[in-house]
C-alpha cells in the first residue's frame, strides 16, 4: 500500500511548524540539535561508565566472594538488570510525553541519571559494608535503567519534530551520536584515571572520580535544555487540546505486531553494540587470566578511538537514510555489521592494542549504519498522539531482548565452550534478526508527521498489511 503525500528523500525541505503555522527558526533548531546530543552524551556517559566499571572492577570490588569467575558475570549481570526497567521508564516518560510534553521528560531523566550515578562513586565496596554494598549498587543501577528507559524516545522526538522532512534522518542523528561520544567521553575519562591511578590506587579510588563527575555534567546539561522550546508537534496537539488520555493503551491495542518488530530490530543492533558499550570487550582484553591480558589503559583507549569511528559511521548513516531511504540504510548496515561481528574476534585475538582497535573499529562501522537511521525511522512508524509511547517502548523492549544481557550471555558462552566463536555465532544470529525485522517494515520517509495527518500515520507499516 502507497502511503499518499510524502515527501520523498532528496526533495525540497519542508520545514517544521509551530502552533501558529510559522516556520520554525533555523537558530530554533540548531539549539534544539546541540541541546539533543549534549543531554544524550551526558545521559549515555553516565549510563556506560558504569558498564566500564562493571568490565574493569566491579566483580573485584562488590562481588568478590563469588570468585574472580562467577564474580565477573555477576558484575555483568548489573549492567544488564537495569535493562529490564528501562519499559518501565519509557511506560512513565511515554506516558508524559505524550500529555505533558517532550521537554519536561528531558529536564526529569537527564537529574534522575546524573544523581544516580554520583551516588555509585560514594558507593562502599563489599569489604566495608558486606553484602549491602551489591544490593545499593543495583537500586542505583535501576535508577539508571528507568531514566534511560525515558531519555531516549524525548531526544529523538525533539530533533527529528523540529527538523524539516527531507533532513530527518540528518536531525535525528544527534540524539544518536550521544551515544559514542558517551562511550568516548566515559571510557577516555576512565583511561585518563587509569593514568593518574594506576594499579591498586585505581581500584581504591580511582574509579570513583567518572562517576563523581557527574554532578558538573548535569548541571550543563540542564542548562542548555532549559533554552530548548518544546517540539513543534506537541505543541501543535497541545493547543488543539488533543492529547491522548491512555496513550499506551492505544499503542498496544492498535500497534502492537509494529512495537514488536521495531523492538527486534533495535535488538539485532544493541547485542552487538553492546560488547563494547556493556564492557565485555573490555574485560576480556585485560582479564589478567584470559588470553590478552592486555593492560587497562591501552584498552580504554582503544575504546575510545572505536567510539570515534562509530560516531562518524551513525553520522554518515543519518544522512545517507535522507538520500536512499531509511530502509535501504539499515539494509546495507546489516551487512556490513555481519561482516565486522566475524572480524571482531579474528582481529581481538591477535594481542595487540593496535589489533584490538582495528576489530571494534571495522565493528562500530556496521553499527553506526544500523543506529543512525534509527530516530527518523522510529518517528516515521507511529502516529503523533502517540508517537512518545510508541518510540520509547519500542526501543526499551529493543533493549532488553538485545542488549540487557549480551555481555553476561558472551561471558557465558565463552566459559561454556572455551572459544569466542561462540559468541559470534550469536551476534550474527542478532544481526540476521535485525535484519529479518527491517524486511517486514515499508519505509515511510517524509511521511507528514504533524496531528493534521494522524489517519496517514496511523495506517500500519508492516509488509503485507492494510
Amino acid at each position: 500500500m502507497s502511503l499518499p503525500n510524502h515527501t520523498p528523500p532528496g526533495s525540497a525541505p519542508e520545514a517544521a511548524f509551530t502552533p501558529t503555522g510559522s516556520f520554525a527558526a533555523a537558530t530554533d533548531r540548531r539549539r534544539v540539535v546541540f541541546a539533543t546530543v549534549v543531554g544524550t552524551t551526558v545521559e549515555w556517559y553516565d549510563f556506560f561508565v558504569y558498564a566500564a566499571a562493571a568490565g574493569l572492577v566491579f566483580g573485584e570490588l562488590f562481588f568478590e566472594p563469588a570468585g574472580p569467575q562467577f564474580a565477573t558475570i555477576l558484575a555483568f549481570l548489573t549492567v544488564g538488570i537495569s535493562f529490564l526497567f528501562r519499559p518501565l521508564g519509557a511506560f512513565i516518560a511515554g506516558h508524559l510525553g505524550d500529555r505533558h510534553g517532550r521537554r519536561l521528560v528531558l529536564m526529569l531523566t537527564l537529574v534522575t541519571m546524573g544523581v544516580a550515578t554520583a551516588l555509585v562513586g560514594l558507593l562502599p565496596t563489599y569489604a566495608a559494608i558486606g553484602i549491602a554494598a551489591p544490593i545499593l549498587l543495583i537500586l542505583l543501577r535501576i535508577v539508571q535503567g528507568v531514566s534511560a528507559g525515558g531519555e531516549w524516545g524525548g531526544a529523538v522526538l525533539m530533533a527529528v519534530e523540529h527538523a524539516p522532512t527531507a533532513r530527518r534522518g540528518l536531525f535525528g542523528v544527534s540524539p544518536q551520536i550521544g551515544v559514542p561520544l558517551g562511550l568516548l567521553l566515559a571510557s577516555g575519562t576512565m583511561a585518563l584515571m587509569a593514568v593518574i591511578a594506576p594499579g591498586q590506587a585505581f581500584l581504591e579510588w580511582g574509579w570513583r572520580v567518572p562517576f563523581l563527575l557527574s554532578v558538573a555534567l548535569i548541571l550543563v546539561g540542564q542548562y542548555i535544555r532549559r533554552k530548548v522550546e518544546e517540539s513543534p508537534v506537541f505543541r501543535e496537539i497541545a493547543t488543539r487540546k488533543e492529547q491522548t488520555r491512555t496513550p499506551i493503551a492505544q499503542l498496544f491495542r492498535r500497534h502492537l505486531p509494529l512495537v514488536v518488530i521495531a523492538a527486534l530490530i533495535f535488538a539485532g543492533n544493541n547485542a552487538v553494540g553492546y560488547m563494547t558499550t556493556g564492557g565485555y570487550i573490555q574485560n576480556y582484553a585485560t582479564n589478567p587470566d584470559g588470553p590478552l591480558a592486555l593492560d587497562r589503559g591501552p584498552v580504554l583507549w582503544a575504546v575510545a578511538g572505536s567510539a570515534v569511528t562509530w560516531l562518524l559511521s551513525t553520522w554518515f548513516a543519518g544522512w545517507l537514510s535522507d538520500r536512499i531511504g531509511r530502509r535501504n540504510t539499515y539494509v546495507l548496515g546489516w551487512i556490513v555489521q555481519l561482516c565486522g561481528v566475524f572480524l571482531l574476534f579474528p582481529l581481538v585475538g591477535l594481542g595487540s592494542v593496535g589489533s584490538l582497535f582495528g576489530g571494534i573499529a571495522v565493528l562500530t562501522l556496521g553499527l553506526g549504519l544500523t543506529y543512525g537511521p534509527q530516530a527518523a525511522y522510529y518517528a516515521e512508524l507511529f502516529p503523533a498522539s502517540i508517537r512518545f509511547s510508541g518510540v520509547s517502548i519500542s526501543y526499551a523492549i529493543g533493549a532488553i531482548l538485545g542488549g540487557a544481557f549480551a555481555p553476561t550471555i558472551a561471558a557465558a558462552l565463552a566459559q561454556a565452550t572455551g572459544t569466542t566463536f561462540s559468541v559470534t555465532l550469536y551476534l550474527a544470529g542478532m544481526t540476521l534478526v535485525g535484519l529479518v525485522a527491517t524486511l517486514l517494515l515499508r519505509d515511510r520517509s517524509g511521511i507528514p508527521l504533524g496531528p493534521d495527518h494522524e489517519a496517514e500515520q496511523a495506517a500500519s507499516p508492516i509488509v503485507g498489511t492494510r
